[in-house]
């Protein structure tokens, strides 16, 4: 099996000098990246070090991983968010689980041995929205097979021709939620292993809880009315 590993990207300088010289590129049959529409030098970068760099043609989260299954040529795709907040060498947990048949694979934050950044604090209310969107997924569209905990965490994996059954929207941000509410439908096997993530060391989320939380239950409304 053929193995891409794509690196998200959207002016994260800081985080690609911290974790693109450490990756296993070695290990994958291709390494590239997508740009978000970057203007801190995080291109030039990548570029100095040998990595293409694809600009996304529409703008959003959905739209960044439809171009990386697009423009990758193995058979499944390991996306990886350079914020200087995850273990770079898990990139490399993701070949055996493909080859044991999954076609979705998450890494995790929420399952045994994992570590999320609001672990320290008594009040985690990014986790446990996360633990009740998944929950809530898996009442209604889940049927058989293994339940998603960590439904919206970007550093994940997949076979291309899953992906291409998915058929996701070209747009939003609700990329993490639809794979796997999308693999519930089509029965896909998935899986999860633990992965540990630190707070971020320079700026701040892309994506703040509230407002991304109200566009998400939008998408799951649109899930319930979506003919397939």
């Amino acid at each position: 099996m053929k193995v891409s590993l794509c690196l998200i990207v959207w002016n994260e300088l800081k985080g690609c000098e911290a974790d693109v010289p450490r990756l296993p590129r070695d290990q994958f049959d291709e390494v590239f990246a997508v740009d978000g529409g970057s203007t801190d030098g995080t291109v030039e970068y990548l570029e100095s070090m040998g990595i293409p760099v694809h600009r996304q043609p529409k703008r959003g989260l959905n739209a960044a991983y439809v171009h990386a299954n697009d423009m990758a040529t193995g058979d499944a795709v390991v996306v990886f968010f350079t914020k200087g907040t995850l273990p770079v060498e898990d990139v490399l947990k993701f070949r055996p689980l493909f080859e044991a048949g999954n076609e979705l694979v998450v890494a995790s934050r929420q399952v045994a041995g994992s570590v999320n950044e609001e672990d320290e604090h008594f009040l985690r209310p990014r986790k446990w929205a996360v633990l009740g969107l998944a929950w809530l997924a898996a009442l209604v569209w889940r049927r058989e097979g293994y339940v998603v905990r960590d439904v919206l965490h970007g550093f994940k994996g997949w076979t291309r021709s899953a992906f291409t059954a998915m058929k996701v929207l070209d747009h939003g941000l609700s990329i993490d939620i639809e794979m796997v509410v999308r693999s519930y439908k089509l029965r896909q096997k998935r899986c999860e292993f633990p992965t540990q993530e630190l707070a971020r060391g320079y700026g701040e989320t892309h994506f703040k809880i509230w407002p991304t939380g109200k566009r998400l239950l939008a998408y799951l409304w649109f899930e319930l009315k979506r003919r397939d």
